[in-house]
């Protein structure tokens, strides 16, 4: 865990009060473009990664809308991608993603409409995603958004809106990026905006601008679509690199009399984006859920700065978490009961959903040195074991698995312990 110094706690209320603020401003009216003011080019101080204890004024309602028990299934980009890029193909593949879903029990969809910095419907702050017309920007005439929306509202499952905060673009995807985008716009006069790691493009946390740009494009979602959550996967910096952000970093400690260590300084950078998007999707729509899904192993979040300890013991950053853990009962490294007991064991406020993600991929294949190959009911058992820790959902990911020849018999032990799931926690 992160060790915070006396003094910080004094300043470390800046961060949701910056973010509040920038919100106001932002709702106000921001520009639409990269040029930003002088202070925004500057170097900031960005304190540090914990915010002070305050009262959970959201309590009540959020335990109140949080009676219904939550079995989710994950639908990634992969999964929407059609060969024909119509309308009528990418709503008939959608149908079929959502029917998977509901024949093993779910009630709520996490959908991925923002993979990379592009988007799944008309958006003012990113361009049109390659997936839907083979080309990034272009625009395909319809809003995928709007049908996947009333789609899962007509199957009474919620929908989350899936979003990648920071990844631009991986190695080979998108394949082109789009010449009117933010990033090909921005990254020659602007390249502190940007990260570049492993073949990878990356928006850069360290930037206020581009903390509440992203903040901006997940109230967008909230303000326009009919969603019930804003949901964030488990990345965020790609690496511990010291070089993929060197210059602002110089330049912050430059300018700071005690600056924090380059980990504390990332740290609160993606602590400040997060309470920055509570506070903006809770102003377009308060009744919009804002949840994470942090890798399940706690060290592995600690190094890629995702602050997961502040984020469920401190109000104003997230409404639920869910932790994917992927994990066999025999792995090695990780067992699933041991990732399961640290989650639990966590500091987390009562208002705080506590969701598992369970890895229905690995049903029936050579994962965790083959420890899923020999059995037929470990997602069954590890769904029973998430009831019995007091879990307040479950996630599956993910939908192509469902109906998978791998996944067949483990699925068909698992259905079942879904519905015992469901009944124990309306009782």
């Amino acid at each position: 865990m992160i060790v915070i110094k006396k003094y910080h706690y004094v300043i470390a209320v800046l961060i949701l009060v910056a973010a509040v603020f920038l919100a106001m401003k932002s709702a106000a009216g921001r520009e639409k473009n990269a040029e930003s003011s002088a202070a925004e080019n500057s170097v900031e101080v960005v304190f540090p990664s914990t915010a002070p204890e305050q009262e959970d004024s959201n309590a009540a309602e959020t335990n109140a809308k949080a009676e219904e028990p939550l079995v989710g299934v994950w639908i990634p980009y992969m999964a929407l991608d059609v060969t024909e890029k119509t309308e009528e193909a990418f709503k008939e593949n959608f149908d079929a993603k959502l029917a998977a879903a509901k024949s093993v029990g779910a009630n709520a969809v996490f959908v991925h409409v923002r993979p990379f910095a592009d988007s799944l419907y008309p958006s003012e702050y990113e361009s049109w995603s390659h997936l839907l017309t083979g080309m990034q920007g272009k625009d395909p005439g319809y809003d995928p958004m709007e049908y996947m929306v009333n789609a899962a509202h007509e199957q009474n499952m919620q929908f989350h809106a899936w979003i990648n905060p920071l990844r631009i673009a991986s190695t080979t995807i998108p394949p082109e990026l789009d010449e009117n985008g933010f990033y090909m716009q921005n990254y020659v006069n602007h390249p502190e905006y940007f990260m570049a790691y492993n073949s990878g493009i990356y928006y850069n946390p360290a930037s206020a601008y581009i903390r509440n740009r992203i903040a901006d494009g997940a109230a967008e979602i909230a303000e326009k679509y009919d969603v019930d959550g804003i949901h964030f996967d488990d990345y965020f910096y790609p690496t511990d690199d010291e070089s993929i952000d060197a210059e602002q970093y110089a330049a912050y400690v430059k300018e700071t009399e005690e600056p924090l260590t380059l980990h504390e300084w990332r740290t609160a950078n993606v602590n400040a984006l997060i309470a920055a998007v509570y506070s903006r999707v809770k102003e377009a729509n308060e009744n919009v859920q804002f949840g994470i899904s942090p890798q399940g192993n706690l060290e592995n979040n600690e190094m890629i700065n995702a602050d997961v300890y502040t984020w469920c013991a401190q109000a104003g950053y997230i409404d639920y978490v869910c932790p994917q853990l992927y994990y066999s009962f025999e792995n090695e490294a990780l067992p699933f009961e041991t990732a399961l007991q640290n989650w639990c064991a966590l500091k987390r406020l009562p208002s705080i959903k506590l969701y598992i993600g369970l890895a229905v991929y690995k049903a029936g294949t050579d994962a965790d040195n083959g420890t899923w190959l020999n059995t037929t009911d470990m997602l069954a058992k590890q769904i029973d074991r998430a009831k019995e820790a007091g879990a307040d959902g479950v996630v599956l990911y993910a939908v192509d698995h469902l109906t998978g020849e791998n996944a067949k018999a483990e699925m068909a032990n698992a259905v079942p312990e879904l519905e015992r799931f469901k009944e124990a926690q309306q009782n």
